[in-house]
């Protein structure tokens, strides 16, 4: 039976696990020193890495485990030159990791960065830095529309699949959010809910994607509310097309303190 767990590295990150009890996978593991220490004390070896995207805090730790452990297999965008891959993937693809029994489709989603993918499969969504709860990650060398555009193929996703993402993030993206949806019930609820996982350090981590629908303001840019309270908060004509509202709301959410 697999499980799923996050590692908590650097002060924020999660490096999520599917395990059986005798080898796991890690996906992003910025961070070589707890993916050691969680493999020694559980006696496990790794199987494979999967990879979102390039950036330090995803990809640092990857070579010390593989000087560890060099049989593990690494997945991620070639065009991405993550540090020891040994698996190219792109939008399509079917990763299977035989020694847990999973398979993984890869989805491109760009926005975060050109070449940013994520990982789909039994009902686990590891969507790195495009998703957060509550919020969306910014933009580098890419364009908010491409990020709106993931996240409108990430929210047609079934709507009972847990969302994965990669940093704790959550108190802080539902203060945003409450500033553009502050009559939200689901909202108000989830923010009371997640204060008292972290008050009792547990993670806010994995939510699941029907209530992101419900609560996360980048993904509701159709709502009319939103709408109309963003047009107060930017001084701008109350605009109707998706992909400006989000582009609005992204921009707000860079100058939010």
């Amino acid at each position: 039976m697999q499980q799923l767990e996050p590692i908590l590295a650097f002060e924020d990150n999660y490096i999520w696990t599917v395990h059986d009890g005798q080898s796991a996978l890690f996906v992003d593991p910025g961070e070589a020193e707890p993916i050691l220490t969680w493999l020694k004390v559980r006696r496990m070896r790794p199987a494979a890495i999967l990879v979102t995207h390039h950036h330090g805090d995803h990809t640092g730790g990857i070579l010390d485990i593989l000087a560890h452990y060099p049989d593990t297999q690494v997945y991620g965008v070639a065009q991405d030159r993550i540090p020891g891959l040994t698996r190219p993937v792109n939008e399509g693809t079917v990763c299977v990791i035989a020694e847990l029994g999973l398979r993984f489709a890869v989805l491109a989603i760009p926005g975060h960065t050109p070449g940013h993918i994520a990982y789909f499969g039994h009902g686990w969504l590891f969507c790195g830095d495009t998703l957060f709860s509550c919020g969306c990650g910014k933009v580098f060398g890419s364009t908010p529309e491409a990020l709106h555009k993931s996240l409108t193929r990430l929210a047609g996703l079934p709507p009972d699949t847990l969302v994965c993402c990669a940093h704790e993030y959550t108190l802080d993206n539902i203060r945003f959010a409450l500033t553009v949806d502050p009559d939200n019930p689901d909202l108000a609820a989830w923010r009371d809910q997640a204060r008292a996982l972290r008050q009792n350090g547990r993670p806010t981590l994995p939510t699941r994607l029907a209530d992101e629908l419900a609560y996360n303001p980048f993904l509701r840019c159709h709502d009319a509310k939103v709408q109309s309270n963003l047009a107060v908060l930017t001084g701008q004509d109350k605009c109707h097309d998706g992909s400006d509202v989000f582009v609005a709301l992204r921009a707000l959410k860079d100058r939010f303190g």
